[in-house]
């Protein structure tokens, strides 16, 4: 399924969280939000490219790193999609191998790499010691600032959601990760908590998060650059910087085939209403081995889903804090209170 409308979601609630408990970075998120959600997906599934290219209509298809035998477009013959870099052609699955483990640092390394992995007590000391170096290194400005710390929500929400770490309850079909309920974890959170209960409007946010640039920060998190900063210093292994222009691309691509794959994702995800209330698409049913919408709802009120998702709130504000707490200089970025125009108002009024 999707991934970006979970991992969204997750970085909304962490927010919220983290401005119910007025952190400073609460309101820095909040004036960058389109590099903040963008960082808490793009920031690290550097797989969302296409798997393959629709004979037919020449149009790119599928998701990175998992098989497709035929077009979803038409259903007719796909061929293989590459990346090419440098005179080398690299397909998802390797491009996954190379890169995933270094941007969710504490799993999803390759074999090969495994004892790079960062062990999840030193997580916020690694996040504080990037957040550190961008403010020193990577000149001024917030938006970078709000990227890192979605990134620091995806890795929280990865982790948890795929049992690498417990915090979790939640039971769902046949357990929390599996392909039978990621349909119903996708609809259930884009309608009813999403739109419903958050008024979201999933278009423009999927569209701001995927027009949003490439962030230099993100080469230096990845290890992929010449070793600099406290990073360098405190976790000196792992760096690649002759990977630097095939992860430039691998970036750029993932913007490119993630506005691509929008108006499919908010198409797939639509509702039809019928006699008998409101029905998804008839794909998802069978991905999630039959259960229709308002089964899918019910069966989300009975494992208390939102239950789970407050967890996750709640998880992300904690390595929200703990950054907080070992970057100081992070509360200079809270907003002081501004004036309204009615203050404004009865400060300018003639007199």
């Amino acid at each position: 399924m999707s991934g970006i409308i979970g991992h969204t979601m997750y970085a909304i609630l962490g927010a919220r969280a983290a401005q119910e408990r007025k952190l400073p970075v609460a309101s820095l998120i909040g004036r960058h939000s389109a590099s903040y959600l963008c960082g808490s997906y793009l920031g690290c599934d550097v797989q969302t490219m296409p798997e393959a290219i629709c004979v037919d209509t020449g149009q790119e298809v599928g998701y990175g790193t998992a098989p497709l035998d035929k077009s979803p477009l038409t259903g007719g013959a796909v061929r293989p999609w590459n990346l090419v870099s440098e005179g080398k052609s690299y397909r998802p699955k390797e491009i996954h191998r190379l890169f995933y483990g270094r941007a969710h640092l504490v799993f999803g390394w390759s074999r090969e790499e495994r004892e790079h992995t960062v062990p999840w007590d030193h997580l916020a000391d690694y996040c504080a010691s990037v957040v550190k170096d961008a403010m020193e290194r990577f000149g001024p400005g917030e938006r970078k600032l709000a990227y890192l710390f979605g990134w620091m929500a995806h890795i929280v929400g990865d982790s948890l959601i795929k049992s690498i770490r417990p915090g979790i309850d939640l039971h769902l079909h046949g357990g929390k990760y599996t392909p039978a309920n990621r349909p119903i974890q996708d609809l259930v959170t884009f309608h009813e908590i999403g739109r419903k209960e958050l008024g979201l409007n999933w278009k423009n946010i999927l569209t701001d998060l995927a027009e949003t640039p490439v962030e230099p920060i993100q080469f230096h998190y990845m290890r992929i650059e010449k070793p600099q900063g406290i990073l360098a210093t405190q976790f000196a292994n792992g760096w690649k910087p002759r990977l630097k222009p095939l992860l430039t691309q691998v970036l750029n691509e993932n913007r490119h085939y993630q506005k691509i794959r929008n108006p499919r994702l908010i198409k797939q995800l639509a509702l039809s209403k019928t006699i008998s209330g409101w029905q998804c698409d008839p794909a998802l049913t069978r991905q999630s081995l039959g259960l229709r919408y308002p089964e899918m709802v019910e069966l989300a009120e009975k494992a208390n889903f939102r239950h789970a998702l407050w967890q996750m709130g709640e998880a992300i504000l904690k390595l929200f804090s703990e950054v907080v707490e070992r970057v100081p200089e992070l509360q200079n970025v809270a907003d002081d209170r501004q004036p309204n125009w009615d203050e404004l108002t009865q400060k300018w009024r003639v007199r």
